[in-house]
């Protein structure tokens, strides 16, 4: 398994905006284009003084699927124009890691 990370900055006033289009946009899209390999995507959201630190992790199946989302130069971050007018700045490329152990808790 991959694991796929990338960072976005925004303002505390353009925050609410960037979330919402992620929710309603940009990940609908994602899970729309029915990526094989594709497993899912976190949001993580940390409210930093004058910017709001936000971070995507994608989940896939192999580098294979990364590169059916991203294309062939598969690091270069997709951030559609959208994003890009509510984002201070943002990471030019993403970072993959391949996944070692991932747990989830055992309920009884």
């Amino acid at each position: 398994m991959i694991c796929r990370i990338w960072h976005g900055w925004t303002t505390p006033a353009n925050a609410d905006t960037y979330e919402h289009l992620l929710h309603h946009e940009i990940f609908e899209g994602i899970v729309g284009r029915r990526i094989p390999g594709f497993q899912g995507i976190d949001l993580l959201r940390r409210e930093r003084g004058d910017e709001v630190e936000f971070v995507t992790i994608m989940w896939f199946e192999s580098l294979d699927a990364v590169r059916d989302f991203a294309g062939p130069d598969y690091e270069v971050a997709v951030v559609p124009p959208a994003a890009r007018a509510v984002l201070a700045r943002f990471d030019a490329r993403s970072a993959h890691y391949e996944v070692k152990e991932r747990r989830t808790p055992v309920t009884s």
